[in-house]
């Protein structure tokens, strides 16, 4: 039982390379972290409010998600920033302030998905 448990983690850390960034007070985030605990799928979380993303990282999510579908418009650091009035380019914007993604932001790889979304997930190889 122990080496089929240890056989299947290894495939899984093999195969699946899941990163959750979001931030520790995001209830979207903690239950995305749930739904792979639960799965016994290992993840790597990433802080946003301490780490952002890396412009690599940033790229390949865009390309993966879209830019409209990372930005969270109705979040608070949105509408501090005023970003609703102002001309601005908003991946500058992203990289600089990491807090105006949706979250979660969940990557496996070339896949990813801004917010819960589980449904996605179980598709995932």
């Amino acid at each position: 039982m122990w080496l089929y448990c240890a056989g299947l983690r290894a495939f899984l850390e093999t195969y699946m390379n899941i990163q959750i960034f979001g931030t520790l007070k995001c209830q979207d985030t903690k239950k995305a972290q749930r739904y792979f605990r639960e799965r016994r799928i290992p993840f790597q979380f990433v802080d946003l409010t301490r780490k952002g993303l890396s412009k690599g990282e940033f790229n390949s999510i865009k390309a993966a998600v879209g830019i409209d579908n990372l930005i969270d418009r109705e979040g608070r650091t949105y509408a501090e920033k005023n970003l609703k009035y102002l001309v601005h380019d908003i991946e500058e914007e992203i990289l600089k302030t990491p807090l105006l993604l949706r979250t979660p932001i969940v990557r496996n790889g070339r896949e990813a998905t801004a917010g819960y979304q589980p449904d996605s997930w179980k598709s995932w190889k």
